[in-house]
């Protein structure tokens, strides 16, 4: 899924660190941990004082963050960083939203570290297991007229908008427009 690139741009410039192979390349939209989809805007070392400059890294800019630039070490394992879906996996992955179960909660607790834990994944499957367990128990609050808490609406919040984000992206759409065509797209499939 991902295509791998050699750095030779990095050599050129006078980095140390030749045999580096990058996932990603200039132009390429990836999703990037809690930052949501980002665009590749450079590949190379950092001009930025204190900086090993032998060192290799992406420069990011999120899609709906003004005005923000991320740098993150090609080889960073921390943050979970993917390309985002072609546009034939994206309308294959809508086509399977109706299969995507809940999550179970073992413990109430543990609820609000589930739904961080699972937003890090960055996995679209898990983000819509996570909406779905989310919507259903807000549904159930409501209809034992209970408030929706502000946690679940919080995470609700973010992981719709980590999904529209990237679905916009590879459906070449805006991001407003993204939560009627999934709605639309489940109706098509309970059909």
């Amino acid at each position: 899924m991902f295509a791998e690139c050699i750095l030779t741009g990095a050599v050129d410039r006078g980095a140390e660190d030749e045999g580096v192979v990058c996932m990603f390349e200039v132009g390429d939209f990836v999703v990037y941990g809690s930052n949501g989809v980002c665009r590749i805007t450079e590949v190379g070392p950092i001009d930025c004082p204190g900086v090993d400059q032998s060192k290799i890294y992406y420069t990011m800019t999120p899609c709906y963050i003004r005005d923000s630039s991320i740098f993150t070490p090609v080889d960073n394992n921390r943050v979970v960083i993917r390309k985002v879906m072609s546009e034939e996996e994206a309308k294959e992955f809508l086509g399977q939203l109706g299969q995507i179960k809940t999550m179970p909660v073992k413990e109430e607790k543990k609820r609000e570290a589930l739904y961080k834990e699972t937003l890090l994944t960055c996995e679209p499957e898990k983000i819509v297991s996570l909406l779905k367990t989310i919507h259903k128990r807000m549904q159930e609050r409501l209809s034992e007229g209970k408030k929706v808490t502000s946690s679940d609406a919080k995470y609700y919040h973010i992981a719709e908008d980590s999904l529209y984000g990237e679905l916009a992206i590879s459906l070449g759409m805006a991001k407003d427009e993204v939560g009627s065509y999934v709605q639309e797209q489940m109706k098509l499939a309970a059909s």
